[in-house]
């Protein structure tokens, strides 16, 4: 039986494609504050404004690659059984190659119903108001706002406490629930943190490795060590 292999990427990841990372230090995203395109309650003042937006984001998507780091997890595969756990909302994983994939905060390339959080569609084209899916009722990004429940998390969780190891890539561990998975991860089992500013102590957990490199650097340097192993 092949070992289980987590990783939980964050935004570092999607960045060294291109991709803007969340939000500036100053809390803006994209020029606008987080609470008007990134909640309920803005999506309802403003709808238009928000669907425009995430219509820019999804157009991104389309001038950007997968990067070494995305690619060098696919090659993991071949010697382990191996899910992302991914903050992003892009498709960069599932372009490079990697066949399971838990986006925990939606994903830019599918909408769902307004009233039905079960009916998801696919969509790589603007989104407008006016668009509606079978029932009736307004289609919305499917993306997880802030004030919402994060439907993936649970089976997240089940997944993290299966992992003989655990690779931690390109994210500041400061979001939450995401940043809560480490500590579900089985204590025997080796946690690799790779970030050009890791903000987590040597000591925080028994059998830490932490790696001060970008994605693209840090990552294949990992697998390579990885995969060594499962040989």
């Amino acid at each position: 039986m092949r070992k289980k292999i987590v990783v939980l990427t964050g935004a570092g990841v999607s960045a060294e494609s291109g991709l803007k990372t969340f939000r500036d230090s100053n809390g803006l995203w994209e020029g606008h504050d987080v609470m008007e395109v990134a909640t309920p309650q803005g999506y309802a003042n403003n709808p238009t404004l928000v669907l425009n937006f995430y219509n820019q984001r999804r157009k991104q998507l389309f001038d950007v690659l997968p990067n070494e780091a995305h690619m060098a997890l696919v090659l993991l595969e071949a010697s382990y059984d191996v899910t992302i756990i991914t903050q992003n909302v892009d498709d960069l994983h599932e372009r490079a190659g990697s066949t399971d994939v838990i986006h925990l905060h939606g994903e830019l390339l599918k909408v769902r119903s307004s009233i039905d959080p079960d009916v998801v569609i696919d969509w790589k084209t603007d989104l407008k108001l006016g668009d509606t899916c079978e029932k009736g009722s307004q289609l919305r990004p499917h993306i997880v706002w802030f004030g919402e429940e994060v439907p993936m998390l649970d089976r997240a969780i089940e997944i993290t406490q299966e992992a003989d190891f655990l690779m931690i890539i390109g994210t500041s561990m400061q979001v939450y629930p995401a940043a809560s998975l480490v500590h579900f991860a089985p204590t025997h089992s080796p946690i690799y943190f790779i970030d050009p500013k890791p903000n987590i102590s040597p000591s925080a957990f028994e059998n830490l490795v932490i790696i001060p490199e970008t994605a693209v650097k840090g990552v294949p340097t990992v697998v390579g060590d990885l995969i060594d192993r499962g040989l």
